[in-house]
């Protein structure tokens, strides 16, 4: 049985991965930024365990984690939440920025870091969720983007860097997919949402199944998925 740490599993995609781990009967462990979390995390997945710690405060996952009890190995560690908020660069207060870098980059590489030498004793795998604007930035997308550039800058380091202790990396760039943040973000859009539009979660979900799951001669580095209507 395979143990996997994900985060975002409350929606979109991450929901969707950790259903289907479920149901395969692998082991998760969820991230929740509060105990409230927690508990509805659980509900939504029985039989995963969940740790406590708030990627909005990535200085404090250290101290969160030595407060409870954490997987002695993990075979993949998923990042997929992450938040967004649009602006334009003359718009966007340090505050903004702070809380997009705080969520989408700083916190993963804190996670990563704190929970390498589990994937190390596992050879396991780094799965970062990154986004279309991981790999072009457009008007009122900086902050966002640029926390997502920052991420491939992370993973690809990470990549050679890992790679001696046999831990895979690998980044999946999706399109627009149907989920919560894609209708937060038409709304900052001023634009209708039509999840009939957009990838479906479990699409994705496929595609990260299939990084993870690939035969240990082989390994998807870079992952770009995009709607197909």
């Amino acid at each position: 049985m395979s143990t996997h740490l994900i985060t975002g599993a409350g929606s979109g995609i991450g929901a969707a991965v950790a259903r289907r781990l479920t149901e395969r009967g692998d082991d998760l462990v969820l991230l929740a930024r509060d105990a409230g979390r927690a508990r509805e995390l659980a509900a939504m997945h029985p039989g995963a365990r969940t740790i406590v710690g708030d990627l909005a405060n990535p200085d404090r996952l250290s101290w969160a984690f030595a407060q409870q009890p954490v997987p002695e190995r993990l075979d993949s560690l998923m990042h997929i939440a992450g938040v967004v908020e649009l602006g334009q660069v003359g718009e966007l207060t340090p505050k903004a920025w702070h809380a997009q870098l705080n969520a989408n980059l700083v916190a993963p590489a804190e996670l990563t870091r704190l929970f390498l030498p589990q994937l190390r004793v596992a050879q396991g795998h780094v799965l970062f969720v990154n986004s279309g604007a991981g790999l072009a930035a457009h008007a009122g997308w900086s902050a966002y983007a640029a926390s997502k550039h920052g991420l491939k800058a992370l993973a690809d380091s990470l990549r050679h860097e890992e790679h001696g202790n046999g831990v895979r990396v690998t980044t999946v760039y999706p399109g627009r997919t149907a989920s919560p943040m894609q209708a937060k973000v038409h709304q900052q859009e001023g634009k209708e949402y039509d999840a009939e539009r957009w990838i479906d979660p479990e699409s994705i979900a496929t595609t990260i199944l299939m990084a993870i799951d690939l035969p240990r001669d082989a390994e998807v580095n870079d992952l770009t998925v995009r709607p197909g209507r």
